[in-house]
């Protein structure tokens, strides 16, 4: 934040002054309106205090939430003009780094050595620079790429509750698209826990993506103002590195669900009356003004990989329906799946892409996982009557549906890279080829002799021995 104020300093003019301050609100009193979102600032005691503007009370009072604890304000302290949004600094040095929402380090290095600075809000790329979806970004998860596969340029939402493995498997596609893309990731922790964030840094230098990797933190214990803007400033880098870089960045957000409460927060701090459940009026634009600029350019590819908590399971609630409009991919995570010792703990029944279609993904694929789905759906159908009365009631032609179903369960378990050192089994990615190859022969009856237990927690069949 120093950084971005110094670069501030010498061709700002004070505006007004502070009349209130009510927690993280502040009301400036000023000799002319700023527009909304402007930056404001002020000092005392040394101490830089940032502002953004988002309500104008009169013709003279503008209230602004504080970026940072007010401790240390007082009425009558100068404020000044930034003349302009938040800014923060760009570097290609910022891969391998742990950063606040302003640019600064989180993580003991010295500043970013640059002096260009970008808005963190800014209106997505024109229609004549993107580019339509090209294909599928293979993740090397079986059960992703035959069933809900990531669209190269989209968005995929991770919806789940506590305990399911969202961090888990957003470390998997951090460590996938470092390995077999060779791209970059951007991860924005937001309204994470500390201890959290510090275990996530730890994890991600022990597994070895670090060099390619920058990560964003807007902690729990922070401003709802930084909460609610540290999704923006990881997209600004995200749309940096794929201007400057020209490769395949990978955008992840844990948690979006986070960044609605955080709005939700300023909402009623700046005495707006709340809409639908409680939730602010603005949630629709708020929400687009993040998902809309995670487009594709001529430059390069954003993917975004966002968890989503879900509120007492409601997928109907405002907030995740808002955010499911905007999304190609859904991954639902089910707590059923992880009761079974089923990892990654996907619901292949629940979850789904837009581009499921023959056109987009091809003959074969779109006929397996058709057959996979309704096998699967099949079984799912049956689990009461084989409870009740045993697999000997059902026809012959059901039985063999179940057994299938059953070993293609397993074999859309998988171990991942990232957990190596906690689970003791060596992480395995299994090409998408390979997947619809074990798939189809499943689905023929090929491993029809094969042990259940031999189809667990594995790469692809044709490594058995």
């Amino acid at each position: 934040m120093e950084q971005m104020v110094e670069a501030m300093r010498f061709k700002s003019d004070p505006i007004g002054v502070i009349e209130e301050i009510h927690g993280p609100v502040v009301d400036v009193i000023c000799d002319r309106l700023p527009p909304l979102h402007q930056a404001l600032y002020s000092v005392s005691d040394h101490q830089n205090y940032l502002f953004e503007v988002h309500r104008h009370l009169d013709a003279r009072r503008t209230r602004a939430i504080a970026l940072h604890p007010t401790g240390g304000l007082q009425r009558g302290l100068k404020v000044f003009d930034s003349n302009g949004p938040l800014r923060i600094p760009v570097s290609p040095d910022c891969l391998s780094r742990v950063l606040d929402m302003f640019g600064a380090p989180l993580d003991g290095g010295p500043p970013l050595q640059t002096m260009k600075m970008r808005n963190i809000i800014a209106p997505p790329a024109s229609l004549a620079e993107t580019v339509p979806a090209t294909g599928i970004l293979e993740s090397g998860i079986k059960v992703i790429d035959l069933l809900c596969p990531f669209i190269k340029g989209g968005k995929t939402g991770l919806f789940g509750g506590a305990g399911v493995g969202k961090t888990v498997l957003i470390m998997e596609f951090m460590h996938a698209v470092v390995s077999l893309h060779q791209g970059v990731s951007v991860f924005a922790g937001v309204g994470e826990r500390i201890r959290e964030g510090h275990e996530l840094w730890h994890e991600m230098r022990d597994a070895g993506v670090m060099p390619q990797t920058l990560m964003l933190f807007g902690q729990m214990d922070e401003s709802p103002g930084v909460r609610f803007r540290v999704g923006l400033s990881a997209l600004t880098y995200a749309e940096y590195l794929r201007d400057t870089l020209g490769k395949e960045v990978l955008l992840l957000m844990d948690n979006v669900f986070r960044f609605v409460q955080a709005g939700s927060e300023i909402s009623g701090l700046l005495g707006r009356m709340p809409a639908t459940l409680g939730y602010q009026p603005t949630l629709m634009s708020e929400v687009a003004e993040l998902q809309e600029r995670i487009i594709s350019t001529h430059s390069g590819d954003i993917t975004a990989v966002e968890a989503i908590y879900v509120p007492a399971d409601d997928m109907t609630d405002p907030a995740v329906s808002t955010i499911l409009a905007h999304l190609d991919t859904t991954v639902v995570l089910s707590r059923s799946q992880a009761a079974k010792g089923f990892y990654p703990t996907v619901d292949p029944l629940q979850s789904s892409s837009k581009m499921m279609d023959r056109t987009f993904l091809g003959d074969r694929h779109y006929y397996v996982a058709e057959n996979v789905r309704e096998h699967l759906a099949r079984y799912r159908e049956l689990e009461d009557i084989i409870a009740m009365l045993g697999l000997e009631a059902l026809s012959e032609k059901d039985q063999q549906i179940v057994m299938r179903a059953r070993k293609l369960q397993r074999y859309l378990t998988q171990p991942f890279h990232v957990m190596d050192s906690h689970s003791g089994i060596k992480g395995v990615s299994v090409k998408l080829e390979q997947t619809l190859t074990d798939c189809d022969a499943f689905l023929h009856g090929d491993y029809d002799s094969v042990p259940e237990e031999k189809c667990y927690m594995r790469g692809s069949m044709q490594e058995m021995s």
